[in-house]
């Protein structure tokens, strides 16, 4: 068996002539390939598929020495993993997780009780950079909160970098960004657990159930989500939702003088916080624009400008830009997207809506009668506040994927539904239910994994569907 080196990643130099293993050639895999033989590491590169499935990732090494090992039998690859000092995984990928493969679990722990040091390309990133951290994390909303963040610190002049669960992979950045920059970073539940320094400012939209195939309870999953803000110095700030129940238990347990408020009405926890007074969105005591000037549908959505603007304010932006980034902000695709609209009825993309919290969310955001999309593989989540949203919300229901029979036996006969098994057939199915002033909404309330290979393909075949259909008619 190998000899493991002792010391931690801290450094850059600390890569050289280590023997890394790379879990995983995604986009976040091949940053991390490229860069850790930049740095003088020998790498390979582990994925299950074969190579012909991998070519474009191939290419993107760009003629690096990285040894691929791609396709190769569970054996093989366990002993590759025995050989390695450092492994860099895939998000979705931890001895912790049962949604991993068995025969991987027993080798990362095997590799754990080592001495190996195991983390991902984010956690490669913090441990590097100089870069400011704003880190972004909950159950909903976090894309959509990030993206206006960075929105914000850039209409501010402040230099801005986006990535994390979004955007591109930032390792290959890590030695170049200096402490000027603001890095901001969407953080899921497969990145939290590996990561070993908390944020400069910590923003949390809200913290619910998710993934509880993964994690396994709720309180596992909230334990997760709370290491940010645990990790986070105290120097630092955390910006909590005042309206969620996660939240406010989450800041019962931290450091008071550390915590920012945000809610629709004041928390009146401090001068840092921002709320929603007689039509007016209010910063830090201050009125900033008027509500009804935020163009994102929803009260969710303000929930998600009014954190990202007292997270921005608190980086450092000036209330002008803070104003000027939320009037301009389209919003983010498959988060409510609005992508055609004819014959009175809007047709509206919440593909990124994967658990029932978020796409009720949905269902409550536009004050018009609903024909909703919906259906996908569950997460072990209850779907009986979803169907009683379908009730109130919706005037008729298409319903897709493996869920489908569970949703429509919760929602009975109180709305019209139909099960259909595409996406195209969806579609068509919500253009014969719709009338004029109707909105069809795709907000699946599961996730994409039976049908695409994420939300995005799922919203991407919604907006070809309708596209399809235009041109039919």
């Amino acid at each position: 068996m190998m000899t493991v080196t002792p010391s931690q990643i801290r450094r850059a130099e600390d890569l050289r002539g280590r023997h890394a293993i790379v879990l995983g050639l995604a986009r976040s895999g091949v940053a991390a390939s490229r860069f850790l033989a930049d740095a003088g590491a020998e790498v390979t590169a582990y994925d299950r598929r074969p190579a012909p499935e991998l070519s474009e990732a191939i290419a993107a090494l760009e003629g690096r020495p990285v040894r691929l090992a791609l396709g190769v039998d569970e054996g093989a690859a366990t002993r590759l993993l025995a050989a390695a000092d450092l492994l860099v995984t895939s998000p979705s990928v931890s001895a912790r997780f049962p949604t991993t493969d068995p025969w991987l679990r027993e080798a990362l722990t095997a590799a754990e009780t080592r001495g190996a040091e195991i983390l991902s390309e984010v956690d490669l990133f913090l441990r590097l950079t100089r870069a400011r951290i704003l880190g972004v994390t909950g159950t909903k909303g976090k894309t959509t909160t990030a993206s206006l963040v960075a929105a914000i610190l850039e209409a501010a002049g402040l230099p801005t970098v986006l990535g994390g669960n979004i955007g591109t992979p930032l390792v290959e950045r890590s030695l170049v960004l200096g402490p000027d920059t603001w890095a901001v970073l969407e953080l899921s539940e497969l990145q939290l657990p590996t990561i070993s320094r908390g944020a400069d400012v910590a923003l949390y939209t809200n913290i619910g159930a998710d993934h509880l195939d993964r994690h396994g309870t709720v309180e596992a999953y909230q334990a997760v989500k709370a290491r940010l803000a645990e990790l986070t110095d105290s120097d630092g700030r955390v910006v909590l939702n005042h309206d969620d129940d996660g939240c406010r238990a989450l800041g019962d347990r931290l450091s008071a003088p550390s915590l920012a408020w945000y809610g629709e009405e004041r928390p009146g926890r401090g001068r840092d916080e921002a709320w929603v007074e007689d039509g007016w969105i209010v910063l830090a005591g201050e009125r900033l624009m008027p509500s009804d000037e935020v163009p994102l549908p929803g009260r969710h959505m303000r929930a998600n400008v009014l954190g990202a603007a007292l997270a921005a304010s608190l980086a450092g932006a000036a209330r002008e830009a803070v104003t000027a980034a939320i009037r301009g902000f389209p919003g983010v695709p498959h988060r409510l997207e609005l992508i055609a609209e004819r014959g009175g009825v809007r047709w509206v993309n919440d593909s990124q809506a994967t658990i029932p919290v978020a796409a009720i969310a949905g269902l409550e955001a536009f004050d018009a009668p609903i024909v909703l999309i919906a259906g996908g593989r569950g997460k072990g989540l209850d779907y009986a506040a979803f169907a009683d949203a379908i009730a109130a919300r919706a005037r008729a229901a298409v319903l897709i994927g493996e869920t489908a029979e569970d949703v429509a036996a919760l929602v009975g006969a109180r709305v019209p539904l139909r099960r259909v098994m595409n996406m195209d057939e969806a579609v068509a199915a919500a253009a014969d239910l719709a009338e004029p002033g109707d909105v069809v909404l795709l907000s699946p309330a599961a996730a994409s994994f039976d049908m695409f290979v994420d939300y995005a393909a799922r919203g991407d075949a919604f907006r070809l569907a309708v596209d399809g259909l235009e041109a039919d008619r």
